[in-house]
This record gives structure tokens, C-alpha cells and sequence, in this order.
């Protein structure tokens, strides 16, 4: 059995015509994480900065983090580039151990 592990995934706020991406279309793609990997937790907006082709790229980003296995969230990453046609995707592990207890005693140590 693949190892779960804490990743987050930077999620753009504007597409690249520069409109902004509207809440029901991310809601989607809210969707489609949780059939992947079961959930995710949506972390405030944070302000990204990067260059390509020499020319500086400044934007919102919406950081959310994923309990998944690398091939869930290799999925997801997929995803991602696609549903928001995307040059490139940033995703990067946060934690190799993953602990998730449930009231009833389940869960525990998934990571």
C-alpha cells in the first residue's frame, strides 16, 4: 500500500488572459481533488512572484493542502495544469507523517 503523505498545491486566482477565476469554477476543481484523495484544507491567499522568459509574474495564489499518495497527487497535479491551463504547477511536500484520529478511534497513523 502506497504511504500518504501532507503535500500543498499553489492554485492560481487569475487565468492567464488575466480574468479572475470565479468561486464556482474552483469549487469544481474542489470537487475533483476530493474524488482523488478524499479532501483537502484551503489555506488563505497567499501573494506569488516568479519569472518566465525573463518577465516577472506577480499573482494571488490560493495554497491548499492534500493528505494523498505520490500517485494521488501526481493525478491531481495533472488535473490541475489542465483545468486551469496552466504553464506549470507547483506542489511539494509538506509532511511525511500524517496522523488523522477520528472520534471513534480510526484513522490514526496513515502516513
Amino acid at each position: 500500500m502506497e504511504k500518504k503523505a501532507l503535500f500543498e498545491i499553489l492554485v492560481p486566482t487569475m487565468r492567464n488572459d488575466g480574468r479572475p477565476i470565479r468561486l464556482r469554477f474552483h469549487q469544481i476543481w474542489d470537487e475533483r481533488v476530493r474524488a482523488i484523495s478524499g479532501g483537502l484544507t484551503i489555506m488563505p491567499v497567499a501573494k506569488g512572484q516568479w519569472l518566465f522568459k525573463d518577465e516577472l509574474f506577480q499573482e494571488r495564489m490560493i495554497p491548499v493542502r492534500i493528505i494523498a499518495t505520490r500517485s494521488e497527487m501526481d493525478a491531481i497535479i495533472d488535473m490541475t495544469m489542465k483545468y486551469y491551463d496552466q504553464l506549470a504547477v507547483l506542489a511539494y511536500k509538506v509532511s511525511d507523517e500524517v496522523i488523522l484520529r477520528h472520534a471513534d478511534g480510526t484513522g490514526n497513523d496513515i502516513g
